[in-house]
C-alpha cells in the first residue's frame, strides 16, 4: 500500500474481510475523478482493487499500483483482466505518463510527502489531474491520545501516519508542480464491522505497535484500548473511530 510498511506486511483477506468501508467510502471521489473512457489513470496504493476495477468500468485505461505482495495477489485473483504493478508511493517511475493519478486511503501511509508529490508530477501529462483523499490533520486524534496514555510519550515516535492539514499538504504538491484546485478537511466518524470492531481495526493498522510485541503483549495492549476507547467509541453494539479526512484535487502544470 505504500513505502510506510517497509516489509509490505499487509494481512489483506482481514483488509477484504472486515475493512471493506476502506473502499466503499472511495464511491464519491470516483465521482470527482469522472474517469473517461479512453483516459490512462494510475490507481495509487490500489490495494485489493475494488476501486482500480471501478475506473476500468467507465472505460479508462487502469494501473493499480501497490507496495504489498499479498493486496497484489489478491487483486489478481478478483480482478485478472487488470494490470497490477508492485511498487513504493514515495518512488515510482513510468515510461509513460498518465492522465489522472488516483489515490484513497493511502497518502497517509506515506510519510515522505515530497518522493510521493514528485512521483505523482513525473507520473502525470502536463494538464494531467490528482485526485486523493486519505487522513489530514486530527484524524484519529482519540485514538493516538490512547495510544500515548498506553504506550507513553514514545508513542508518537513509532507512529506510521502522516496527517497534514490543507496548508500543509498544498505546499508540498505546489513544490513539485502540483497546482491545487481544490481541497477540503472534514470530519467522517467511521463505524467499522462487528462487535470487535476495534480489536480488528488495532491488527489491522496498528502493525507498527502491535508487531514488536508477544501474541499475549498484543492482548493485553489490545484490552487497554479497548477500555479507554470504549466511552467515546462504542454505542448499541457498534465502535465508530473518529477519522477525519483531506480531500485534494490538484493539476500538473506544464
Amino acid at each position: 500500500m505504500s513505502d510506510s510498511l517497509a516489509s509490505g506486511a499487509w494481512d489483506a483477506a482481514r483488509y477484504q474481510d472486515k475493512h471493506s468501508f476502506v473502499w466503499r467510502y472511495g464511491a464519491d471521489l470516483l465521482e470527482l475523478l469522472a474517469a473517461q473512457p479512453g483516459e490512462r489513470i494510475l490507481d495509487l496504493g490500489c490495494g485489493t482493487g475494488q476501486l482500480t476495477a471501478e475506473i476500468a468500468r467507465s472505460g479508462a485505461r487502469v494501473t493499480g499500483l501497490d507496495y504489498s505482495a499479498d493486496m497484489l495477489a489478491d487483486a489478481r485473483k478478483n480482478f485478472p483482466g487488470l494490470t497490477f504493478v508492485s511498487g513504493d508511493a514515495s518512488a515510482f517511475d513510468f515510461s509513460e505518463q498518465f492522465d489522472a493519478v488516483f489515490s484513497n486511503a493511502v497518502l497517509h501511509w506515506v510519510k515522505n510527502a515530497d518522493g510521493a508529490a514528485a512521483s505523482i508530477a513525473r507520473a502525470l501529462r502536463p494538464g494531467g489531474r490528482f485526485v486523493a483523499e486519505f487522513g489530514g490533520q486530527g484524524n484519529i486524534a482519540t485514538v493516538q491520545a490512547a495510544l500515548r496514555a498506553v504506550l507513553g510519550p514514545g508513542a508518537d515516535a513509532q507512529s506510521p501516519w502522516y496527517y497534514p492539514s490543507i496548508g500543509e499538504y498544498s505546499a508540498v504538491l505546489e513544490r513539485h508542480g502540483l497546482e491545487v484546485r481544490n481541497a477540503s478537511l472534514f470530519d467522517r466518524p467511521t463505524p467499522l464491522e462487528g462487535e470487535n470492531g476495534l480489536d480488528q481495526w488495532l491488527r489491522m493498522f496498528g502493525q507498527t505497535y502491535l508487531g514488536k510485541l508477544s501474541p499475549e503483549q498484543g492482548d493485553g495492549m489490545v484490552r487497554q484500548l479497548e477500555e479507554l476507547l470504549r466511552p467515546a467509541f462504542y454505542s448499541n453494539g457498534v465502535w465508530t473511530v473518529d477519522y477525519r479526512r483531506l480531500r485534494v484535487v490538484a493539476i500538473r502544470t506544464s
